[in-house]
């Protein structure tokens, strides 16, 4: 099992995260779909996409697992 390194730390970013971008990375922990998360919202799945992209850009990760790990490692969740 490989670490993920923190690309920049949650106090640190250059973009902080929005609320609703908190609430969908928090979500992206869960073994759910994206229409799942849309759901649950109250958005559609084209929404959560958009935030889940802005989420990854602003911290900078590429995958699900790191972005959750990034989180975790981050005290977010």
């Amino acid at each position: 099992m490989s670490t993920i390194e923190i690309a920049r730390p949650a106090a640190q970013l250059a973009e902080p995260l929005t609320r609703r971008e908190r609430v969908v990375l928090g979500e992206l922990a869960e073994d759910v779909t994206l229409e799942e998360i849309a759901t649950r919202l109250f958005v559609t799945r084209n929404t959560v996409k958009s935030q889940v992209r802005s989420v990854y850009r602003k911290i900078g990760v590429s995958t699900r697992a790191e972005a959750v790990a990034w989180a975790e490692a981050a005290g977010l969740r």
